[in-house]
């Protein structure tokens, strides 16, 4: 902008890529705004044009959006130019753009799976698990105190019938003030189902994303196969009335 003489009167920064779709990126979102919100007519410019929409559909779809309100483009590393040989390559770089994305996007998949297939979890920490790093094992799943504790009390109670319903056992959770809320500060109904459901606990992994059934993991299990066994039973059987 210095280099041209150009004024800048705002910047959006965007850290989500929204998988090529420019409407999931708050900070295109917010560019856009600004340029409906304006009569002027603004230069809008991109460091890299591979970051502009990583996806041939949503490039040409923004390229449309920006030329209704009148923006002209500018770019560091490629030079917009109307014409049918400039539009091509313009095409051809986003297509690149795209095709790096998608390709990248699989070799974290396999990476993912591979560890997956390895024994380890890869996804959040379940209530009761914390992450810890383990020297020539990478990231690994360890008892969380008090919520490990929390976690298998839950378990036997539900599996003996301590606990006679899902209802009683969200008390139960709620008991703890420090145990894990939503941002609304509540324990939803939900992420009891989601505990009483959740293989990781008996130191198993399932996964149907990768086609994993029971898989012995690495980490240390919270409570036995059979508790678990006995909750499904019981989650699966009769309906109590209130």
């Amino acid at each position: 902008a210095a280099s041209k003489n150009y004024e800048v009167v705002a910047t959006f920064p965007d850290t989500v890529t929204g998988g090529g779709d420019f409407m999931k990126r708050p900070g295109m979102v917010a560019l856009l705004a600004f340029l409906d919100a304006s009569n002027e007519k603004y230069v809008v410019i991109f460091d890299d044009l591979k970051r502009y929409a990583r996806d041939v559909e949503f490039h040409l779809k923004l390229r449309r959006e920006m030329d209704a309100r009148g923006a002209v483009r500018e770019c560091l590393n490629f030079n917009f130019m109307d014409t049918p040989e400039g539009k091509f390559h313009e095409i051809i770089i986003a297509a690149t753009g795209q095709l790096e994305r998608e390709q990248s996007g699989r070799q974290v998949a396999l990476k993912m799976k591979a560890r997956m297939d390895s024994g380890y979890w890869i996804h959040d920490a379940p209530i009761g698990y914390k992450y810890e790093k383990v020297k020539g094992r990478g990231r690994m799943l360890f008892p969380h105190e008090p919520f490990a504790s929390i976690i298998n009390e839950s378990f036997e109670g539900y599996a003996s019938g301590r606990f006679q319903t899902q209802a009683e056992l969200k008390r139960f959770f709620e008991s703890f003030p420090g145990f894990p809320r939503n941002k609304h500060g509540v324990i939803v109904q939900q992420r009891v189902t989601d505990i009483l459901t959740q293989p990781v606990y008996t130191g198993h992994i399932c996964s149907e994303r990768y086609g994993i059934h029971w898989l012995k993991a690495q980490h240390e299990p919270l409570i036995s196969l059979e508790t678990f066994d006995k909750v499904q039973e019981r989650r699966n059987g009769t309906a109590k009335a209130p």
